[in-house]
């Protein structure tokens, strides 16, 4: 064995800190990036099925074409979380679920992030562009919502960070739908505006569930401004809105208005039972519960969409 000196010891110490492929992926919050992801092909399989009764068929004849709209949307999606991670670095050391990100850590300088975020988010702009213009116009727009006015000034400033924020996570089907047809049925913003209104009830328990971590970073969410009374009747008012929001596409079928009108009924009496707990504990309990639920709920209504449409 060499011997470890002085100089050898550092050259360890700075190749131990050499970013890995896993710590850019995590700058790039590929839960994130997924879950929009299949947004954007829900919102492609919806709009094939106004254009042919063979949907299956439609998707492998224009397999290039979802290919791009998928990767493209994807960087844009990830080159925005890159973007994001760059802004919030003096934050997110405070919270634990963040503090260890490569951008907190010291891994990855800021410098390079922010070079990574533009590039990864204009290749992801170009990739639309060859699809349309429609889909790429609303790629961007998504990105301008989140990194500038959600990240940048409302998530610092006010506790209408999360309904305002909710804009940029409603866009992807939408892009989906455009990439078949620029010319936006009305169903696209129906797709729009569920996924809008799904996301404060989401978003809103993970907020109760986090309280103390946002407060710690000087966030002001609801609950940490407000306390826990208030949100919770903001998140059933949010559930009571999104149960007709969903039914908005009655002529999907039966199925589909079954299972969203069972889901929704479900969740909100969910949200009702809340409003009668006091205890914090117990609170914190049924947040989780609400924030696991706003996940199932999501999920089967992607799945609901998309077997319908097919």
């Amino acid at each position: 064995m060499a011997k470890v000196n002085g100089e050898t010891l550092d050259i360890m110490i700075e190749q131990s800190d050499q970013p890995t492929f896993k710590d850019y992926v995590t700058l790039a919050k590929m839960g994130i990036v997924r879950a929009n992801l299949i947004t954007v092909f829900a919102g492609y399989v919806v709009a094939a099925s106004y254009l042919t009764d063979d949907v299956l068929l439609y998707l492998w004849q224009t397999k290039l074409t979802l290919l791009w709209t998928l990767l493209g949307s994807g960087l844009v999606i990830a080159g925005s979380c890159y973007l994001n991670n760059y802004i919030d670095r003096d934050i997110d050391y405070k919270m634990e679920r963040t503090m260890g990100r490569p951008s907190v850590t010291g891994k990855m300088d800021g410098q390079r992030i922010l070079a990574l975020g533009l590039g990864i988010l204009a290749t992801g702009t170009i990739l639309l562009l060859i699809v349309n213009h429609v889909a790429a116009v609303f790629g961007l727009i998504g990105s301008f919502v989140y990194v500038v006015i959600y990240t940048m000034w409302l998530k610092r400033t006010h506790t209408i960070n999360t309904v305002v924020g909710g804009i940029s996570g409603a866009v992807p089907p939408i892009i989906g739908f455009a990439a078949v047809t620029p010319t936006l049925h009305i169903d696209a913003w129906i797709l729009f505006l569920i996924m809008f209104v799904w996301q404060p009830p989401h978003f809103l328990a993970l907020a109760m569930r986090r309280t103390e971590e946002y407060r710690a970073a000087g966030i002001p969410m609801l609950p940490v401004v407000n306390g826990f009374a208030i949100t919770k009747r903001q998140i059933v008012w949010w559930i009571a809105v999104l149960v007709p929001s969903s039914l908005l596409l009655a002529h999907y079928g039966i199925i589909y208005m079954l299972v969203m009108a069972v889901l929704g009924g479900y969740w909100l009496y969910m949200g009702l039972k809340g409003l009668k707990i006091k205890e914090e504990q117990a609170e914190i309990k049924w947040a989780s519960k609400m924030f696991f639920f706003s996940l199932f709920y999501f999920t089967a209504w992607i799945v609901t969409v998309v077997l319908v449409s097919l």
